[in-house]
């Protein structure tokens, strides 16, 4: 079977953006997760043994033996699908969930549904299905409810991405109408949605309008990883060039959102930037439930094949396990409740949310008596 019926412009960005993320530089540049401005404190007495950590968390419904999930890349073509399938596949394996890409390519064109497919290589594992939130407020709801049971998927995660599609030259360009939208399919679609970004982020007023609006899951996606702006900048003309050099550092660190969401009520999802397992014990301590990645895995499979983007995982797990016993967390839980040391430049980003009360004691010009 082919996808070869699939429009050409949008084959061709498929597979240029699966080309430039194994490739190119395409991570951000001059902006970092702020991960390096967290740090956990030290527990020289742990009173546990590395067999006693368990990172199993539940996560809408489903036992994910560590709190971790392969994030949407891609769909709609040939090379697609088996990347699909193998990631899929290595999913199960770790006992990880696992995101498919926008699927609004098979609605274009439903010759190409079956690269999106790939529910028996994840019998078990938390399969996230994926649309566009313009694409989204397109269609009705029974249509979006069909998309999600084509691919027997357990949630839908509807992504937010304004900075890529101003980029892309064939880009949307009308934004309106994005809270009605996640408001309606989260009221009647049936199955949890996922508010979803892409490298960005999302900062605490929308995080509350969004909760305000029903959602209750939310992949922050934050900068510091990869950039979909400068993917986009490296494939586009000469007008999406200039302005994604422009916009090429835009948006908020993954740590900092994270900080500015933590009591917000949501659940979150952390990816952006994420490589290490010491970072995703940082982001479980700053409010995360599940820890996201996609570069990292998809070069290493790329690599390596199977066995080296499961290695990858593993690594993943051992820094978590490291860090969850340095810090006295034998569960994951335990490990969100961690105490924090944050440096000055994450602070700065806390404060935009939260500013810190004004001195009582301060005279007329507002100097500390």
């Amino acid at each position: 079977m082919s996808a070869a019926k699939i429009s050409g412009s949008l084959a061709e960005r498929k597979r240029s953006h699966l080309d430039l993320c194994e490739h190119e530089e395409v991570e951000f540049r001059g902006k970092t997760t702020l991960f390096e401005e967290v740090d956990l404190i030290h527990n020289a007495l742990p009173e546990l043994a590395v067999e006693d950590i368990d990172l199993s968390v539940e996560f809408l419904g489903k036992r994910l033996r560590a709190p971790f999930l392969i994030t949407g890349m891609t769909g709609g073509t040939d090379e697609a699908f088996v990347v699909n399938r193998d990631l899929a596949s290595i999913a199960e394996r770790c006992g990880i969930g696992f995101g498919l890409g926008s699927q609004r390519v098979m609605q274009r064109d439903p010759g190409t549904a079956w690269t999106f497919a790939i529910r028996e290589f994840v019998p078990t594992a938390l399969l996230l299905a994926n649309i566009g939130l313009i694409q989204a407020g397109q269609q009705s709801t029974d249509e979006l409810r069909r998309l999600v049971a084509s691919v027997g998927a357990d949630a839908l995660c509807v992504h937010l991405n304004p900075a890529q599609e101003l980029i892309q030259p064939e880009g949307d360009r009308d934004f309106r109408g994005g809270y009605a939208t996640l408001g309606r399919l989260c009221r009647d679609l049936g199955v949890p949605v996922i508010a979803k970004e892409t490298g960005c982020s999302i900062s605490r007023a929308v995080g509350d309008a969004l909760r305000h609006a029903g959602v209750r899951h939310i992949d922050i996606s934050g900068a510091g990883g990869t950039s979909w702006v400068r993917v986009e900048s490296l494939r586009g003309n000469g007008r999406s060039r200039r302005l994604g050099e422009v916009f090429s550092s835009w948006g908020i660190p993954t740590a900092a959102s994270l900080a500015m969401l933590r009591g917000s009520g949501l659940d979150l999802i952390a990816s952006g930037g994420l490589r290490t397992g010491l970072e995703m014990a940082k982001a479980i301590a700053l409010g995360a439930r599940l820890c996201g990645a996609a570069l990292p895995i998809y070069r290493a499979y790329r690599e390596s094949g199977i066995d080296g983007a499961v290695t990858l995982i593993n690594e993943f797990s051992d820094g978590l396990k490291a860090a969850m016993l340095l810090t006295g967390s034998r569960t994951i839980a335990d490990l969100s409740h961690q105490p924090l040391v944050m440096g000055e430049r994450l602070k700065a980003w806390i404060a935009a949310v939260h500013p810190p009360p004004a001195d009582q004691n301060t005279d007329g010009d507002g100097h500390a008596e």
